[in-house]
Formats: structure tokens, sequence, C-alpha cells
């Protein structure tokens, strides 16, 4: 894994590797709580990667499966270790979307659609701190900074010359021209977008009024992909109250296709830079006056 250890990462990997021997086993689930004395629920988080899984889970998994090779039992048991520790983002506290910047993490590409602001990734200092104080309007000084900190931190990720995150944004128009802070913050915002836009690792398309009804109405999404095989796609929703994580196949699927059609509907990358640039000349003309 990488040096900054991704626990959620770790725990879906470990869970995906004991739920193929537990199929592997003939055995379901409620058979293998029975046996654990543990609810069957509990077997289910943490083959879906949502329940710490300690050594000793491991080891009695493995007994009852039937897995007798040392070195398998052992590496499983050093996954479950890694699982435990802690990502960069606890040393801010307890956070929102502490599951998602851990798959944010770890993912190679991310696929997303934004219709109402840029995307986190992508924002200025200004711009953000101006979207997280705006859109929580009761959220104390302090807190505001520290949301602040952890988004700026989340941007390493693109940066990162080892294994530079591919990021393809389909970007709603009126994102463009919802006026978040000042013109002159919106004016740096879309200098900003234009600049990563150059990137050969990112992506933008702006997704024009001019498509009119597109699939992208029903709301923001993103799609995570990873390195690893056995770490399987996931589709976040984000939500003011409670995210959403989708892993079946199908839904991934689903959304997919639905990222397909908005690149094709969207403008090209050069047409989207041309956009960018007459939105930002509005800004301009706007603080100077």
């Amino acid at each position: 894994m990488a040096a900054n250890i991704n626990p959620t990462v770790a725990r879906r990997r470990l869970g995906a590797e004991l739920r193929r021997l537990r199929l592997a086993s003939g055995l379901k689930s409620t058979e293998v709580a029975e046996r654990l004395m543990v609810s069957q629920p509990k077997i289910s988080l943490m083959e879906n990667g949502r329940s710490t899984i300690s050594p000793r889970d491991v080891r009695d998994l493995c007994a009852i499966y039937g897995v007798t090779d040392a070195q398998v039992i052992d590496s499983l048991m050093q996954m479950a270790k890694g699982s435990g520790q802690q990502g960069w983002w606890h040393a801010y506290g307890d956070i929102p979307q502490s599951v998602y910047i851990a798959l944010e993490t770890d993912a190679t590409s991310l696929h997303t659609y934004e219709s109402m602001a840029i995307p986190a990734l992508l924002q200025t200092p200004a711009y953000a701190y101006a979207v997280i104080g705006e859109t929580i309007p009761q959220l104390a000084t302090e807190e505001a900074g520290t949301r602040l900190k952890v988004r700026l931190r989340r941007q390493h990720r693109i940066y990162d010359p080892a294994r530079p995150l591919r990021l393809w944004v389909v970007l709603d128009e009126s994102a463009l021209r919802r006026a978040v802070g000042s013109p002159d913050v919106m004016r740096e915002q879309l200098e900003h977008l234009n600049a990563f836009g150059a990137e050969p690792h990112i992506t933008v398309q702006v997704l024009p009024y001019t498509a009119g009804a597109h699939p992208g109405l029903s709301g923001q999404f993103s799609i995570l992909r990873f390195a690893d095989s056995s770490a399987a796609p996931v589709v976040y929703l984000e939500r003011f109250t409670k995210d959403l994580y989708l892993e079946k196949p199908s839904d991934v699927q689903h959304y997919s296709v639905l990222h397909g059609h908005l690149q094709a509907q969207a403008l090209s990358p050069d047409s989207s830079r041309d956009l960018i640039t007459d939105v930002t000349k509005t800004y301009i003309d706007a603080a100077s006056t």
C-alpha cells in the first residue's frame, strides 16, 4: 500500500478476499455468523469493508473456511493489521466524507459530473473557503478552517508525480456562472480551472446551457476506480446529510454509461477552455466596475 496507509481501502480488499474464501468453502454468511457466534450483518459489514477486521477475526475465519496455507493466513492477517491504522485525514479529527477521502486517496481514476460548483480537487483556496462558508452558514469559523485544510490536502493527490490521479470532469455551465465569493475569486478560480484542464492527466469538459435536458439533471456523481483488481469501482453520490456509495456492478455500469453520455453532449476540451475563458472575462469586467 501507499506510504499513507488507507484503512478503508485495506478493509475493502480484505473483505473481498474473505468473501471469496467463504464462497469457495460453500458456506452461507448465516452459517459463518453462527459458528463465530456473531450476527449475520457483522459478516456482511466485514466483507463489504464497512467494519474493522482484527487479525483474530481473520484467523478464526480462515479456520472455518478450511484455509491451511500459512502464507495465505499470514498475508491476510497483515492486511487486517494495516486496516486498523489511520490515514492522514484522521489528524484533523472527526471530519465529514472520511470514507470518500480514503477512497479518493487510493483511486487511480476519477470520473465526475458536477452541476453546481467547481469540483473540490480543482478549487482555489479562496473559492473553496467561500463554498464551505456559504453552503453551511452555521459552521463555526474554526471548523470551516479545518475543512478548508482537509480540502486543500486532498488536492495533493492530483500533484503526485509517482501516480497522478486520472481525472475526467464534466461540468455544467451553471457552475462557471454561479458567482461564489467576489468577481476576483471567480476570475482566479476559472483561470485555475483552465490551467488544470491543460494537464495531460486531467480532462475538463463543459456541458453548455444549449445542451438542454441531459442525464446529469439528477445530480452530482463520481466514479472511482482502483489499480488493485480486488478493489471494485465505487460510485459516490454526495448528499447534504448522508452520502451514498454504490458498488454493485450494475450500478457502476449505469453511471459509467451516464458519464459517457455527458461527455458526448459536452463541449470538447478545447471548446470548453474557450468558454471558460469567455466567462472569465465577465468576472474581469465585473471586478473593474
